[in-house]
């Protein structure tokens, strides 16, 4: 496991590196530790490229898109898992399509729909895009988990007069909480990194997200390395912060989803 460990923290090494070196110690060497641990390429990549606004353009979508994706794929997986024997298995492969059809072949036609409706250049049109392109893997997992969970306590909450939305909140929704995080992470790191849709649909905006951000420091003669890769870092904490705090849940939710 030490050479796989290596394989994988490598590239962290670099990044991190990179980013608290000038220009000439790029220049000398990628694979020398930083000599002085320059911090000027964090503060002049905040600055030149917006990056404090990007920053809040990412999380508003992402978190909004998130929250609509876990209500809407609980739900459905709930409406999928709990409903009909003969029309669940149906129902949930016609979900499941979404991951096997490539993402690109819709692409066009949806920066076609995107611009007819007038939403090109609005965080509208990622949130409406992440949510659909989210449900797939989200129902997937959720469905997964309640199959493991036993019904008696949703029955016992329609015994006591609770509807169909009384017994998802107050029941079926804090049952799901395990594979939630799952979900939360898994969906969180897939939207936040997402470079193609925001370069499609915000390119040249205020409202561009961090990747697109930090691409604007590549040129097309000359790139300014200690900048790109103090910007990737600046983009790597939020996400690692979610996962410090979501890790208890992440294994055990996928554990449960794929038994189900």
């Amino acid at each position: 496991m030490v050479p796989v460990t290596v394989a994988y923290l490598f590239p962290l090494y670099i990044m991190v590196s990179m980013s608290f070196k000038t220009t000439t110690e790029i220049a000398a060497s990628t694979v020398a530790p930083p000599q002085s641990f320059f911090t000027g390429n964090y503060t002049t990549a905040w600055a030149s490229a917006d990056i404090g606004r990007a920053m809040v353009n990412s999380v508003l979508i992402t978190s909004v898109s998130i929250t609509v994706a876990v209500l809407v794929g609980a739900m459905a997986a709930y409406a999928i898992v709990r409903g009909s024997r003969r029309t669940s298995g149906p129902k949930l492969m016609l979900f499941l399509l979404g991951l096997m059809i490539p993402g690109q072949l819709g692409m066009v036609p949806l920066y076609l729909l995107m611009r007819d409706a007038g939403l090109l250049q609005t965080h509208a049109s990622l949130i409406i895009f992440y949510v659909g392109s989210l449900m797939p893997m989200t129902v997937f997992l959720y469905a997964g988990f309640l199959k493991t969970q036993s019904p008696t306590y949703e029955e016992a909450a329609k015994i006591d007069g609770a509807g169909w939305w009384q017994t998802f909140f107050r029941v079926v929704l804090p049952l799901l909480r395990p594979v939630t995080g799952t979900v939360i992470i898994v969906n969180t790191i897939n939207t936040w990194n997402d470079f193609l849709t925001p370069l499609l649909y915000l390119a040249g905006t205020e409202n561009r997200t961090l990747p697109v951000a930090v691409f604007s420091f590549q040129g097309e003669f000359a790139s300014e390395w200690g900048l790109i890769f103090a910007g990737m870092v600046i983009a790597a904490l939020p996400v690692l912060v979610v996962y410090f705090f979501l890790q208890r849940h992440i294994i055990h939710g996928f554990a449960g989803g794929l038994k189900g």
